[in-house]
């Protein structure tokens, strides 16, 4: 049993339900929802945050439920195609933005043993992570440490 940071055993959820079509109330025209979606992350928002306001608003008055039904795309990969991707992975820079804030509190609160902790496990992830991406979406020689971190979140 792999536990990763917690005493509790991993959740496993529940899946998607499995669909083969969009339904019919859900008819976008998908160059549509790509415009959308191109336009949504020049605003800056994030790929997970784009899937939530095309569920919520859609496209022209009608919601999107699930991009990739409907377009035969994730939303990353239309992304990819528009040249709209941002430097780091969302996941990514989640976890470092959580990594910094943790360090920012430690330094303040040295006392603090819980979060101590949740530093290691969170920068421990972080690094995990950097080696799943490098080569692909990092450089081959990116290594993690805090000082990278906050520069590479200042640019954003």
């Amino acid at each position: 049993m792999a536990r990763m940071h917690t005493r509790r055993r991993g959740s496993s959820g529940s899946d998607k339900p499995s669909a083969d079509e969009p339904p019919e109330w859900s008819d976008v025209d998908p160059e549509d929802i790509e415009d959308r979606v191109v336009e949504l992350a020049e605003q800056g928002y994030e790929p997970s945050q784009i899937g939530m306001k095309l569920r919520d608003e859609g496209v022209t008055g009608t919601p999107v439920p699930d991009v990739k039904l409907a377009t035969g795309k994730k939303i990353t990969e239309i992304l990819e195609e528009n040249d709209a991707t941002s430097d780091i992975p969302e996941d990514l820079r989640n976890l470092m933005e959580r990594a910094v804030r943790l360090r920012e509190h430690v330094q303040e609160n040295p006392q603090d043993h819980q979060n101590k902790r949740a530093l290691q496990n969170t920068e421990s992830k972080v690094r995990r992570l950097v080696d799943y991406y490098r080569g692909d979406e990092l450089e081959p020689d990116f290594a993690y440490s805090y000082e990278v971190a906050t520069e590479l979140l200042e640019d954003e």
